[in-house]
């Protein structure tokens, strides 16, 4: 049974910070990430992290997010700074995620999602 339950959520000022947790059970020794939904849009990969902590991030949040685990305690986590506007999103905790030839990240384990939102 997997299991994973995102806390972290919140309405911030842009510009603001906020760090997303995800507590996981099952799959947890695998690749985890994020990915985020915005009104109208697709879900897109935000982050990912291997278990020996190598990371990936999307062009369009990398060198803001920080993508975190402590597998002891089976959660990730995603620290956001300098939020946007753009942040605005849901954002989804997954959990043994994989990566298409084309560099497309996907799942098949989702969290219920934590809403971000991002006033300017």
């Amino acid at each position: 049974q997997v299991q994973l339950v995102e806390s972290g959520g919140g309405l911030v000022q842009a510009g603001g910070s906020l760090r997303l947790s995800c507590a996981a059970s099952g799959r947890t020794n695998s690749i985890m990430g994020w990915f985020r939904q915005a009104p109208g849009k697709e879900r897109e990969f935000v982050a990912a992290i291997t278990w020996g902590a190598a990371t990936y991030y999307a062009a369009a949040v990398k060198g803001r997010f920080t993508i975190s685990r402590d597998n002891a305690k089976n959660t990730v986590f995603l620290q956001i700074n300098s939020l946007k506007p753009e942040d605005t999103a849901v954002y989804y905790c997954a959990t043994d995620l994989s990566r298409t030839n084309d560099g497309r990240w996907s799942s098949a384990w989702w969290g219920q999602g934590t809403q971000v939102t991002v006033s300017s």
